[in-house]
């Protein structure tokens, strides 16, 4: 699918003939941003024959996971970044990456699905909503920082699914909390392998490495910064946290482990001194009680229970059992 919007004279004005990019590129005061969703092949050739983008650029933009990163052609910039989702019902982390192709007065997203934000920044800016002006820096940063934003919302659903987990541990017949734990921390380290280039790329943009943002933007790149500074702080806390939930719940494992052998120990005990009357009796074949006796064998059975009996209420007091 390919949306092509121009924004010109404060308004935003959606064109479908893709042949006008050429002219619309000399327009110095118009900015364009063409978004590709799972581009064809005649898109790739629109972004070579129209924008002239590098044969390596338009490769990583294509891959599936690559890293983000920041590059640096001439006449434009390569910005990847990702975005997050996390399915509750499924409790899988989704990441779509979203590749930037950054000029003068144009914006090229390609991405390899639906990514919400793109439709959110461009509806953001045809109500002029909570924008800082008419630029490619502008539409840049709304769109990043849309992205960004909604990590706190997927840390969020994480969170929760941690203090589920938690509650889990001391509930018997959970034999599958280690595996929700190692699958949480899974994501974890994913999301993070995400968020720590992303950091770089914004690193850059604020030291002014690639010319992007006037110094009076550079308080809102700022801004998103510190937004990934605390989505990594917060990741590094999930992780201990569930590391230590994994501790809890292998320690309570141990301890019903320990608790189960102590019973059957005890048990082991009962019966080994049953076993010595019955194994007394055994041996005694000329003065066997059941042979002239009849009290004999009741006798011998009354005092197994009795020894057990009294096994079992000493082991009580003591608080074995």
């Amino acid at each position: 699918m390919v949306s092509l919007n121009v924004f010109h004279r404060q308004s935003v004005q959606p064109v479908t003939d893709l042949d006008q990019i050429s002219d619309l590129l000399l327009q110095p005061r118009t900015l364009i941003w063409l978004d590709l969703e799972q581009p064809s092949p005649a898109d790739i050739a629109l972004l070579r024959e129209e924008f002239g983008f590098h044969p390596l650029a338009i490769e990583d933009a294509l891959q599936e996971h690559e890293r983000p990163k920041i590059e640096t052609y001439p006449g434009y910039y390569l910005i990847i970044f990702y975005s997050v989702e996390y399915a509750a019902d499924a409790r899988e982390l989704r990441l779509l990456p979203v590749t930037l192709f950054v000029g003068a007065n144009y914006l090229v997203s390609i991405r390899p699905g639906l990514v919400r934000h793109v439709q959110q920044t461009l509806a953001r800016w045809q109500t002029n909503s909570h924008v800082p002006g008419y630029q490619v820096s502008s539409v840049l940063y709304a769109l990043i920082d849309a992205i960004v934003d909604d990590y706190f919302v997927v840390l969020d659903q994480i969170g929760e699914q941690i203090e589920e987990v938690e509650e889990a541990i001391f509930q018997r017949g959970r034999q599958e909390v280690a595996s929700e734990i190692f699958t949480l921390k899974k994501d974890l380290l994913f999301f993070r392998r995400i968020v720590a280039p992303e950091r770089d790329v914004l690193n850059v943009l604020l030291r002014q490495e690639v010319r992007i943002f006037q110094p009076r933007e550079l308080a809102y790149v700022r801004d998103v910064y510190d937004h990934l500074v605390r989505v990594t702080e917060s990741i590094d806390l999930y992780r201990d946290l569930l590391s230590s939930a994994l501790d809890s719940y292998l320690s309570l494992q141990g301890n019903q482990l320990n608790q189960l052998v102590k019973v059957l120990t005890l048990w082991s005990i009962i019966l080994m001194a049953c076993s010595l009357v019955a194994g007394i009796y055994g041996m005694n074949f000329a003065l066997m009680p059941e042979l002239e006796q009849p009290w004999g064998y009741p006798f011998a059975l009354g005092l197994m229970a009795t020894i057990a009996l009294s096994l079992a209420i000493y082991f009580k007091r003591r608080k074995w059992w």
